[in-house]
């Protein structure tokens, strides 16, 4: 099976739609969570992803925060104002989606979680020693999560009681070896200075994992979140993917 793998959408309706252009015919598509918070897009975004074909969904904690599941006061200032714009717009049946969804789930050979095995909901896997520590978390061959922001493999070294590091290049197809932990990056708001949207195409059958970007407007992103007056910080760090 082709299997598109995206997480950290955040209300970003243009980058979705190159994604998933860019992405062809596939055969199920699992989303890793955050498909709000930060963009001008809520409605869309949730409307779009729901109705994709074979579709595994998990919540991240910026859908945990727009549906009332954790405290938005954990989040910081330019953060919680996102939030707040978004309980203002988005519709119902969509908030209904969002409470709908899990944090973590497992398929087959595949463990899905929006942080982290350990904590699903927030824990960031931006090291070798958090990432080693999760692996005890998860039983099955691979886990992919989202929430950082930034693609990355995490590859168990057991002998050295340490986990690998690396970068995948960009249109780069990896022969998959247990025991690893892939992070697709983030479709809506990237954070490794590369602002393209961020996804992965995982064959379930070849245990590949295929890693691409893609070109958006983002011109016409930033401004709808300036008419929606969403936080300047927002709109300036799409254009340089921090």
């Amino acid at each position: 099976m082709r299997i598109l793998i995206v997480s950290d959408i955040h209300a970003n309706k243009t980058a979705l739609d190159a994604v998933l252009n860019d992405a062809g015919s596939v055969d199920a598509v699992w989303c890793l969570g955050d498909l709000v918070g930060y963009g001008p897009d809520p409605n869309e975004c949730v409307e779009r992803i729901r109705h994709l074909p074979n579709l595994v969904c998990l919540i991240g904690n910026h859908d945990a925060a727009v549906s009332g599941d954790i405290e938005i006061t954990t989040f910081n200032i330019e953060a919680r104002l996102a939030v707040l714009w978004t309980q203002k717009v988005i519709k119902p049946i969509h908030l209904d989606f969002l409470r709908s969804l899990g944090p973590q789930t497992v398929i087959d050979s595949v463990s899905l979680a929006h942080g982290s095995p350990r904590q699903p909901i927030w824990e960031y896997l931006l090291d070798t020693r958090t990432a080693f520590q999760n692996f005890d978390h998860f039983n099955t061959p691979f886990c992919f999560v989202g929430h950082s922001h930034l693609p990355t493999v995490f590859q168990m070294q057991p002998e050295k009681r340490t986990a690998e590091l690396s970068i995948p290049q960009i249109n780069s197809s990896l022969n998959m070896v247990p025991r690893a932990i892939y992070n697709p990056g983030s479709v809506g708001q990237p954070r490794d200075r590369d602002p393209r949207a961020a996804y992965a195409i995982f064959d379930s059958v070849q245990q590949t994992w295929n890693f691409h970007r893609v070109s958006y407007d983002i011109l016409s992103v930033q401004h709808r979140m300036r008419s929606a007056n969403l936080p300047q910080r927002h709109i300036q760090r799409l254009s340089g993917g921090w």
